[in-house]
């Protein structure tokens, strides 16, 4: 107990900065995993034209493979930080469910952000290396900063969202250990269902809900607003293992 009244902000920019600092080998993770990534896009994407009785073979270099692999570091590391020794971070400080919660939420948006800055910028990586060692006749594309700066938003995006999946998952994980055993089931099993139904019901349905979308506004309405519902449940349910725990 303390008889010092506490400032939510304040003790919210104390906890986030102190899990920036703790938590600086999840970047390298981060790179590791993306690094991994560059070797895998080396293969590229090969894509065939046909036209004038001639065939025409592409072979195209982009970030996507890398941008991939963030996803799953992202939904790795929203699931890694709701463990016991990382909630034990949180008895440093004078404080409660929620601003943990909250400094959680902040530090996985700044991991967010900083992921796919890294994710957009290894596509020049790819193409540079393959110019350099592989191919010398690549044809390269200058991609203006605007398409950039909307590919690095978007990929924010979609990072926060894996990483409010992994923070959900985490939270029902710390609820009942059962949970690590049924979610995956029931993801394998919904994927399984749509393959044998082929029909977009389930996961698949809610991967198209948002890849489809080719309005920024809806989009950006979409995301924000899946990440809100899906964080606010995992605060109730850490809110509830304060009274359980």
């Amino acid at each position: 107990m303390s008889l010092i009244k506490t400032d939510l902000v304040k003790v919210l920019k104390m906890q986030y900065l102190f899990k920036f600092k703790a938590n600086i080998d999840v970047f390298s993770s981060l790179i590791g995993i993306q690094l991994l990534a560059v070797l895998f896009s080396f293969g590229g994407f090969y894509h065939s034209t046909h036209g004038w009785g001639m065939v025409i073979n592409l072979q195209q270099y982009s970030a996507n493979i890398v941008i991939c692999f963030t996803f799953i570091w992202a939904l790795i590391t929203a699931i890694t930080i709701t463990t016991k020794p990382y909630r034990h971070y949180d008895f440093t400080f004078v404080t409660n469910r929620l601003s943990s919660s909250l400094s959680n939420i902040l530090f996985l948006l700044t991991v967010s952000v900083l992921g796919s800055i890294t994710a957009m910028l290894s596509s020049n990586l790819i193409k540079f290396i393959v110019y350099m060692f592989l191919d010398d006749s690549i044809v390269l594309f200058k991609q203006p900063f605007f398409d950039f700066f909307t590919g690095m938003i978007t990929t924010s995006l979609y990072t926060f969202l894996f990483c409010s999946i992994g923070y959900l998952v985490g939270a029902f994980i710390q609820y009942h250990k059962g949970f690590s055993v049924v979610i995956p089931v029931l993801f394998m099993g919904l994927l399984i269902f749509d393959g044998m139904t082929m029909n977009s019901t389930t996961i698949t349905g809610f991967t198209e809900f948002y890849i489809k979308e080719s309005n920024p506004f809806y989009f950006l309405l979409k995301t924000i607003l899946m990440s809100s519902l899906v964080l606010t449940a995992a605060i109730s349910i850490f809110n509830h293992l304060e009274v359980e725990r």
